[in-house]
């Protein structure tokens, strides 16, 4: 009897067990469903943010930039830079640095644009002999035909994947007419079709004369601001990317000059205070200009 007592007490016992086992079953169904909804959003929302939010067109796939284009993102700003020196004191590639920084905020601005790689070897002076900024080490030179031929490739690429603005934007003074060039070649080629090429003035414009007025209004000379790797050069590269600028030893050493490859100023009082304000109004300008530029099309 005392078996038999026991086997019901066991039976009992593991129907009662089974009986709660059932209920915490029951009770957590609600929470496992909202689990499951959570895990549903997270992985709907990872399936969207695999196209990431740039106008960068090395960052997107093919299908990507074929989607924006057909989406209306028809403008492609192709930005130039140089890979020069700029003194002692600021990276060689100061110019392709501060382009590519410009380029994005610019497209950003415009709502329909991307932006393409940077060109970073442009004409810098003959290698032989060396003359120009092809005297210093490191300074990358091309000839003008060899870079002009360059745009006008990349151009007529852009041009096939849909693209109908396409911008080129120059950092660099020695090349500008380089630019202008290529600009007249490719609207005379295009003539008839719905692609033009641009090279708006206003961001050269900005970045030389029109900053340089800016800082004669704060107070600084023509013999501060310089022509190159000067306060102005030096400040807007503080304000882009100051890691390019040793600034303790700039800061801190003596008056350069063109042996030195700074020309016509000193850059020891540069900041990126500075720097943002020529920042801004090369953005602005050059994005007002497209936008007209490109109003009818």
């Amino acid at each position: 009897m005392p078996q038999v007592g026991q086997i019901k007490n066991v039976s009992t016992y593991s129907a009662l067990h089974r009986l709660r086992q059932g209920s915490t079953v029951v009770m957590r169904r609600p929470w496992q469903q909202a689990f499951a909804s959570v895990i549903l959003l997270i992985a709907t929302q990872m399936s969207f943010a695999q196209t990431p939010r740039t106008v960068l067109l090395e960052d997107l796939t093919w299908t990507e930039v074929r989607d924006q284009v057909q989406a209306g993102k028809t403008t492609i700003i192709i930005p130039i830079g140089g890979t020069e020196q700029s003194g002692p004191d600021v990276a060689l590639g100061k110019h392709n640095a501060r382009v590519a920084w410009l380029s994005q905020k610019i497209a950003e601005g415009l709502g329909n644009a991307l932006v393409a790689p940077v060109i970073a070897y442009v004409p810098e002076g003959s290698y032989a002999p060396p003359t120009s900024h092809m005297r210093f080490p490191g300074t990358i030179t091309v000839p003008d035909t060899v870079f002009e031929q360059m745009l006008e490739s990349a151009a007529n690429s852009f041009a096939v994947h849909g693209f109908r603005n396409i911008v080129f934007l120059g950092d660099h003074g020695g090349y500008q007419n380089d630019l202008k060039r290529v600009v007249a070649q490719l609207n005379k080629t295009w003539s008839g079709s719905r692609t033009r090429a641009f090279v708006p003035p206003e961001y050269y414009d900005s970045l030389s004369d029109g900053y340089a007025q800016i800082l004669r209004q704060h107070g600084f000379r023509d013999s501060e601001i310089g022509t190159h790797a000067g306060l102005a050069d030096t400040s807007l590269q503080l304000a882009v990317a100051p890691q390019m600028v040793r600034v303790d030893r700039l800061q801190n050493g003596p008056k350069l000059g063109a042996a030195d490859g700074v020309y016509d100023g000193d850059p020891r009082r540069s900041t990126a205070q500075l720097g943002r304000l020529g920042i801004d109004a090369i953005v602005s300008r050059t994005i007002d200009a497209l936008k007209k530029d490109t109003a009818a099309r």
